[in-house]
């Protein structure tokens, strides 16, 4: 990056599971995490929203310990840099702000290396340092992706031009994705993970083929983490039953949670946020919508 130049990075939010597609599916939506990015005596991170205002200003910085991370994996040092930091991603509430967050470290780092990464790199690099593929897939591809996250290697098939209206019901408290984790089973009986895997094939291909009714079956006859998680988000039950009576073709938790998200057919996302916000005075309803880029990066020139 030249001293009068300026990096923007944007990367959109995710949602991950979809229900059965347990760590292995995810969706890009439309919240943002932006830096702008110059050269600096020393690392700077500024929030500029208040979702990011208690984010770190050192190296301790998530974004930056990322960076630096790839760059050492290539035998590179990055310059310094003052990052201001904007976001509408909630934090730790399901949608994806860790995901991004990593993203934006791998592109902030190939730019100011210099290290002309492909996607599937970024992708293994993503994926190894968040454990799985779905949210940082998604963020790093647009649209759906579907991952496989092994110890050799990680596959992703990106599916484009998914057209969905989400709407998200966003609990005014935060859920570690470390918490909700706890409440799994360790093991299943054969039989369950037989008839779960089973039930997140069927949800794939009925996203693939638009068959929303289909989809919508899928999402709630989840036996990966969606039974274990409702005692640590009583607003997925109400949700659940609520949605599909004003329109949603599914339900899914996001992520880890707690934000629930009412998946519509394109159009109907409005309709159904109005129907829905009523009965959630303590959480923020938001209509969403599938982001079909990834992870961009822009190169600017600082008027002098």
């Amino acid at each position: 990056m030249k001293e009068d130049g300026m990096l923007k990075i944007v990367v959109p939010a995710s949602t991950a599971n979809l229900g059965p597609g347990f760590d292995s599916i995810g969706l890009a939506v439309s919240r943002y995490l932006t830096l702008e990015v110059r050269l600096a005596d020393e690392w700077k991170f500024v929030p500029r929203s208040s979702e990011v205002e208690a984010i770190p200003a050192g190296t301790d910085n998530l974004i930056y310990q990322v960076a630096a991370q790839v760059a050492q994996t290539y035998g590179c040092t990055l310059p310094s840099c003052l990052v201001d930091v904007y976001s509408n991603i909630p934090f730790t509430r399901g949608l994806g702000s860790s995901a991004a967050a990593v993203v934006a470290g791998i592109e902030l780092a190939n730019e100011l290396a210099g290290l002309s990464l492909s996607l599937e790199q970024k992708m293994r690099f993503a994926s190894c340092y968040e454990g799985h593929p779905d949210n940082v897939g998604a963020s790093l591809y647009g649209g759906l992706v579907i991952g496989s996250h092994r110890r050799q290697e990680t596959d992703v098939v990106h599916v484009p031009n998914v057209e969905l209206d989400l709407v998200a019901v966003i609990p005014s408290y935060e859920l570690e994705t470390k918490k909700a984790r706890s409440v799994l089973p360790q093991m299943l009986a054969r039989e369950d993970a037989v008839e779960a895997s089973a039930v997140s094939n069927v949800l794939v291909a009925a996203l693939l083929t638009k068959r929303w009714e289909l989809a919508g079956k899928m999402m709630a006859c989840d036996l990966f983490h969606q039974p274990y998680r409702k005692e640590l988000v009583p607003q997925l039950s109400l949700v659940e039953k609520l949605a599909t009576q004003y329109g949603a073709f599914g339900v899914a938790l996001s992520g880890a949670g707690p934000t629930v998200l009412a998946f519509a057919e394109p159009g109907k996302g409005m309709e159904l946020k109005e129907k829905l916000a009523p009965h959630f005075p303590d959480c923020a309803v938001e209509w969403l919508t599938v982001e079909q880029k990834g992870s961009q990066v822009y190169k600017m020139s600082l008027e002098k």
